[in-house]
């Protein structure tokens, strides 16, 4: 290698060097300038918030053949022209649950799930006593047959009203 070339590698060696941290000094000003207003005009972008609010919606809904569920697809106009979907009615009471939210599996055994009033079906379980049926029903279960979603994947329901759907349910299968 000969001495200019040794000079010349030298030369540019220290430009690259010097583009490289100019480079990394413009993108911390840039961060600091910005810092301030970017959350908060992010946040404030329609298109932002209408896209976080279509990644957090329900991924799907549940249709039972026979039944009304005009409940679950009400769409309400919410400020700013967005929709949003209603929240399904609140029941009141075991049947009331057991309609709304166990009859979608449990009437026709969907993953598994007993069919109500199977007597056969219930019986193991009911062995078990209420306390492990309110436990699997409230928290969830997995086993060799099937799975049973906590709260049969309506959290908003209270643990009264879960286990008040059990009941309804042991009830049947008596």
């Amino acid at each position: 290698m000969s001495k200019q070339d040794s000079q010349f590698f030298n030369v540019f060696s220290v430009v690259i060097g010097m583009l490289v941290a100019v480079a990394i000094v413009l993108m911390i000003l840039a961060r600091y300038i910005g810092a301030n207003e970017q959350l908060e005009n992010v946040v404030k972008d329609e298109r932002y918030v209408a896209g976080v609010e279509e990644r957090v919606a329900p991924l799907v809904r549940v249709a039972v053949a026979g039944q009304d569920n005009s409940a679950l697809a009400i769409k309400e106009e919410a400020p700013g022209g967005a929709t949003a979907a209603a929240a399904p009615a609140m029941p009141k009471n075991g049947a009331e649950v057991y309609a709304t939210v166990c009859q979608v599996c449990h009437a026709a055994g969907v993953a598994g799930a007993p069919k109500a009033g199977d007597k056969a079906a219930w019986a193991p379980r009911i062995a078990q006593g209420t306390a492990m049926l309110y436990k699997h029903a409230l928290e969830g279960y997995t086993g060799k047959a099937g799975m049973m979603p906590a709260k049969g994947a309506r959290s908003d329901l209270s643990d009264d009203l879960v286990k008040a759907g059990v009941d309804h349910l042991v009830g049947l299968a008596k």
